[in-house]
């Protein structure tokens, strides 16, 4: 049984930390888009430019972090990361409290949020490959892959719930006290964690900054589906503030139901994450990237018909089921796949290359959709995001290739 496995105490912690981060987030999922609607009353694009900008911003700053991650010991790094997150977040209920809260403030906080996200991830990425066996990878990710969609499960309608009990700003407090607890989860990690060595010349060159994305554009499999995990995630994740408005402000859900039309489908992450594992021993990755890559981006469209009333709410929970499902098996995959094409010492900067790249899709897509918004109606933005989706397939490898990393970039003394 996948759950079963054992890995180790020291990916036990690892994985408790991040459980208790990942349910904080879920209490806050959409935390800043509800805020920006219900407390500073932002329209479509406003709200699109809040999910674009901050994250875009983000990106930026993470780009000199990757070396830095790279060439440091990850454990600190990972940390730190997270009583960044915490302090960042911190701010938003205090300037609430004390009526200062402003859109520029969301817009900061959510870019210091993206870019202490892409580091952390990049630092426990290279880690977890350290800590435990290389068989072992696929059930690991999974198991993350298990509790991400978990705690979106469980978390939005307990948001929505302490939203309407106790406030707008409830679950940012929550998911600010998440980060702390993963911290120190992370520093309960009794692992004797080596410093990293440079294997070339140095983490101070201005090459360094691009290794990551040398790596991944040089290798067939890698840049094919980097490629289409740019749009397919960037399509998806425009239509979040699209959908915040429509059923928010045009078809009147209460913050209840809208927390429980995305929270009910993640259940079906718990069904892809596990499957995972056997999926791939039956019918191969490559039918996973091939099958599940196309699967995943078909429902989509079906958006545009959402109606007021129980009708649409169902019509939300059918077509993000659908989507999750796909995504949860094709996502634990496609890590392991990168973890293992990828050299020990180019972890971090390939893995930050990938937020960033995956960043900055999410931005300049999101606030395409929302001028569209803004102009024609969110309805048209959702249309038009769902018939792009349709053609991603196109992007994925026919085949896996079996490309090794570019010469240059391997230890001279691998």
């Amino acid at each position: 049984m996948l759950g079963r496995r054992p890995l180790g105490r020291q990916f036990g912690w690892l994985w408790a930390a991040y459980a208790v981060s990942a349910y904080g987030s879920g209490l806050g999922f959409g935390a800043f888009p509800l805020i920006a609607v219900l407390v500073l009353h932002a329209g479509p694009a406003e709200v699109s430019a809040l999910s674009a900008v901050g994250p875009a911003v983000g990106a930026l700053i993470a780009v000199p972090l990757a070396p830095w991650v790279e060439f440091r010991r990850k454990r600190p790094v990972m940390i730190a990361m997270d009583l960044t997150r915490f302090a960042a977040m911190a701010t938003i209920p205090v300037a609430y409290a004390f009526g200062r809260l402003g859109f520029v403030q969301l817009l900061v906080v959510s870019a210091v949020i993206a870019a202490a996200k892409i580091a952390f991830n990049a630092a426990s990425g290279s880690y977890l490959k350290s800590l435990v066996r290389p068989d072992d990878l696929l059930v690991a990710n999974a198991r993350f892959e298990s509790t991400n969609w978990s705690s979106i499960a469980v978390g939005p309608p307990l948001g929505g719930a302490a939203i309407g009990l106790f406030g707008p700003v409830t679950t940012v407090v929550a998911d600010a006290l998440s980060y702390l607890f993963s911290a120190l989860g992370v520093t309960a990690i009794r692992d004797q964690e080596e410093a990293p060595q440079p294997a070339g010349p140095g983490p101070t060159r201005a090459g360094a900054l691009l290794d990551g994305w040398r790596h991944i554009l040089g290798h067939p499999g890698l840049r094919a589906l980097y490629l289409n995990n740019l749009l397919v995630g960037g399509l998806i994740m425009a239509t979040e503030p699209l959908l915040s408005v429509l059923l928010l402000r045009q078809l009147g859900f209460p913050p209840w139901q809208y927390g429980l039309a995305f929270a009910v489908p993640c259940l079906g992450g718990l069904i892809g994450s596990r499957l995972a594992r056997r999926v791939v021993a039956r019918y191969g990755r490559q039918a996973v990237f091939r099958t599940v890559g196309t699967l995943r981006a078909i429902w989509l469209i079906g958006l545009v018909f959402v109606r007021p009333g129980i009708v649409g709410l169902l019509t939300v929970i059918a077509v993000e089921l659908a989507i999750i499902i796909n995504m949860s098996l094709y996502t634990p995959v496609l890590a392991t796949y990168r973890l293992e094409h990828t050299p020990k010492h180019l972890v971090a900067r390939t893995l930050s290359a990938w937020s960033i790249g995956q960043q900055a899709s999410i931005a300049v897509l999101t606030a395409l959709a929302g001028l569209l918004a803004d102009a024609t109606g969110p309805r048209t933005g959702l249309a038009v995001a769902g018939l792009l989706i349709l053609a991603t397939p196109l992007l994925l490898p026919r085949r896996e290739p079996a490309a090794q990393p570019r010469p240059e970039l391997v230890p001279s003394d691998s």
